[in-house]
C-alpha cells in the first residue's frame, strides 16, 4: 500500500513540475507530450488533486484554464471505459446527460450543415444553408441553462467537499463559451444575399469553434465533472440540486420533476413561527418581515464579515438566479474567476473603512440594471458584511415631473382583463 501511496505522489508531483515549467514560460510544445503521457497514466482524480495543489501554491484559476484542454486532449480515449454510479431518471446528473445528448444532435446537425457549405463554390449563395445554421446555433444558446446549474447548483457542493479547483477551471470555460456564442449571434442577423465564400469564412473563424467548446465541455462533463460528483455528493445534496433545477430552467428538453416530498421539502423550508423579531423602531412576525423583503422592488443579498453568504430576498421578479445552495458559500466563489478581482477589492475596501459603497449599470435583455454594494457597519463603525442590491431601474430612469394624485400601475394582464 506504501508503495502505491508513494507511486501516486510521484505522478502527481511530476504533472506539478510539468505545469509548473508551463508557468514559468517554457514552451508549450517541448512538454506536451510529457503532461499528455503523465495524465494518461494516472487516474483523474489525482489530476484534480494535482490541480488543486497548484491553486493552493499560488497558479491562478486562469492559468489552470489554459492547461484545460492539454487535459482533455490526454484524458480522450483513456477514460472512455469511465464507469458511473447508476442512477435514476430523475437524478440531476441523468438530467444534465439528456441535455448533452441533445446537443449533441444539435451539433451533429450543424458539422454537416458546414460540410454542405464547403462543398459550393465561394460566389454561390447559400442563404438556406445559412438560415439553418442560425436555426440551429439559436438552439446552442439554451446551453446557458445547463451552465447555470452546474454553477449555481452543482458547483456550491463540490466546494463544500474541499473540491474548487474543477468548479473554477470550467466555469472559467463557461465564460470563454459565452463570449463566443455572443459573437456569433451577431452574425446570424445578417440579412440579404450570403454566398458561401463569406459563410465558409464565418464558420471557420465563429460558429465551429463555438461548437467544438461546447463538445469539448460535454467531453469533460461526462468523464470528468459527473463521475467525481457522484462520487463525492450526499444523496440529499441531489435533493437539494433537484428541487432549485427548476428555478433556473433546463436545455433542450423538458424532464419529469423528481416524485418524492420535493414541494414539501420546499414549502417546509419557508414554514416560520410567529415569535416577534424586536427591533430599535419596531417589531415583526418572521411571516411579516419575510413578506416584506420579498415585496421590495429589488433583490438583496447579505454576505457576512467572513465573506460568506447568509441570506438573499425571494422576491417575484428575480434579475440574477440565486438558490439555497449558496447559502454558506464563499462569495467569491458565485462569481466568475475572471470579476473575483473586483469582489476581493470592494471587500477590502469595505473591511478597511476605505469605501462604504461601490455602483454598477449593466444593459441586459432589455433591462437597465443597477447593482450596489453598501458596507454594514456597527454602532462604533465596525464591518458587518455586505449587502447587494440589484433592481431593474428603466422605469425609474423614464419618470418626469410630478404625480400627486392616486392612479395604480397596470401591468400587461391588468389591461387585458379591463
Amino acid at each position: 500500500m506504501s508503495e502505491y501511496i508513494n507511486t501516486r505522489n510521484e505522478k502527481i508531483n511530476q504533472l506539478k513540475e510539468l505545469f509548473k515549467n508551463l508557468h514559468k514560460g517554457e514552451d508549450v510544445n517541448e512538454i506536451r507530450n510529457q503532461i499528455v503521457d503523465t495524465m494518461v497514466s494516472i487516474p483523474y482524480k489525482d489530476v484534480v488533486m494535482a490541480e488543486e495543489e497548484l491553486m493552493n501554491e499560488g497558479i491562478s484559476p486562469e492559468e489552470i484554464l489554459s492547461f484545460c484542454d492539454l487535459h482533455t486532449e490526454a484524458l480522450k480515449g483513456s477514460l472512455d471505459s469511465t464507469t458511473v454510479k447508476s442512477i435514476e431518471d430523475e437524478h440531476p446528473v441523468n438530467i444534465f446527460q439528456l441535455e448533452n445528448r441533445e446537443l449533441e444532435k444539435e451539433i451533429k446537425i450543424l458539422r454537416k450543415v458546414f460540410e454542405n457549405v464547403n462543398q459550393f463554390e465561394d460566389d454561390f449563395p447559400v442563404n438556406s444553408l445559412f438560415n439553418e445554421i442560425g436555426n440551429r446555433m439559436n438552439k446552442l444558446y439554451e446551453v446557458e441553462k445547463h451552465y447555470q446549474r452546474k454553477e449555481n447548483l452543482l458547483f456550491p457542493f463540490l466546494e463544500r467537499y474541499s473540491v474548487t479547483a474543477p468548479p473554477k477551471v470550467m466555469w472559467g470555460k463557461h465564460d470563454q463559451i459565452r463570449v463566443m456564442l455572443k459573437s456569433t449571434r451577431e452574425l446570424i442577423a445578417v440579412d440579404g444575399e450570403v454566398a458561401a465564400g463569406d459563410v465558409k469564412i464565418l464558420i471557420e473563424s465563429f460558429f465551429l469553434p463555438v461548437v467544438n467548446a461546447i463538445d469539448e465541455m460535454i467531453y469533460k462533463e461526462e468523464k470528468i465533472l459527473f463521475p467525481m460528483a457522484l462520487d463525492v455528493l450526499r444523496d440529499e445534496d441531489w435533493d437539494t440540486i433537484a428541487n432549485d433545477s427548476p428555478e433556473i430552467g433546463f436545455c433542450l428538453i423538458q424532464p419529469v420533476q423528481r416524485s418524492n416530498s420535493s414541494i414539501e421539502q420546499k414549502k417546509s423550508i419557508n414554514t416560520f413561527d410567529e415569535s416577534k423579531i424586536n427591533l430599535p423602531s419596531g417589531n415583526f412576525s418572521l411571516a411579516e418581515l419575510t413578506s416584506i423583503m420579498n415585496t421590495l422592488p429589488f433583490d438583496m443579498t447579505f454576505v457576512d464579515k467572513d465573506d460568506s453568504v447568509r441570506f438573499f430576498t425571494q422576491g417575484k421578479e428575480r434579475i440574477f438566479a440565486r438558490n439555497l445552495s449558496i447559502i454558506g458559500r464563499k462569495v467569491q466563489m458565485c462569481h466568475p474567476p475572471s470579476s473575483v478581482h473586483i469582489v476581493e477589492k470592494i471587500l477590502g475596501d469595505f473591511k478597511s473603512g476605505k469605501e462604504n459603497e461601490a455602483k454598477f449599470w449593466i444593459q441586459m435583455k432589455g433591462q437597465f440594471i443597477l447593482i450596489s454594494y453598501y458596507a454594514l457597519r456597527g454602532e462604533v463603525g465596525e464591518y458587518l458584511g455586505t449587502l447587494e442590491v440589484t433592481q431593474e431601474i428603466s422605469g425609474i430612469k423614464k419618470l418626469e415631473g410630478e404625480r400627486r394624485i392616486l392612479e395604480y400601475e397596470k401591468n400587461e394582464s391588468d389591461t387585458a382583463n379591463v
